[in-house]
């Protein structure tokens, strides 16, 4: 970037330089052309910015692409969120039960109950899904 700051230094000197010599008259002219300059700078900077996001995007998707995949029916990460539910149960019907009583704790073990089955339904193959492996337009 030093380079390209010694040559837009040097753009503005000469820009400068001209309009010391040319007069008032032209100083619009100098400056807009100075300005395009600096413009197209921006201009290429910035398109060189996103060709390099782009093409660091396409090697991330590539990347995933080769990588295996798993479909997370990983039985350690159902285990350690039924012992997580479990864990939280304890403190969540204790605060439920004190304050407010029979009806707080039904409450409080429907959620944990939603909580995990919403867990698990999401591992279950949905109905209505494809064999073949394609997405329908809702899926995404």
């Amino acid at each position: 970037m030093e380079a390209r700051d010694a040559e837009l230094k040097k753009e503005l000197d000469a820009t400068l330089h001209a309009r010391r010599d040319l007069g008032d008259e032209y100083e619009s002219a100098l400056v807009d052309s100075f300005l395009e300059k600096v413009e197209q700078r921006l201009d290429g900077a910035v398109e060189r910015r996103v060709r390099r996001q782009l093409a660091e995007q396409q090697m991330a998707v590539a990347r995933d692409a080769r990588s295996p995949r798993t479909d997370g029916d990983n039985w350690g990460e159902r285990f350690g969120f039924g012992i997580v539910s479990l864990v939280l149960a304890i403190p969540l019907s204790a605060i439920a039960a004190v304050n407010a009583h029979l009806p707080g704790l039904l409450i409080a073990w429907t959620g944990i109950v939603g909580v995990n089955a919403l867990h698990a339904a999401r591992r279950m193959p949905r109905f209505g899904s494809r064999g073949d492996g394609e997405k329908s337009d809702w899926e995404g």
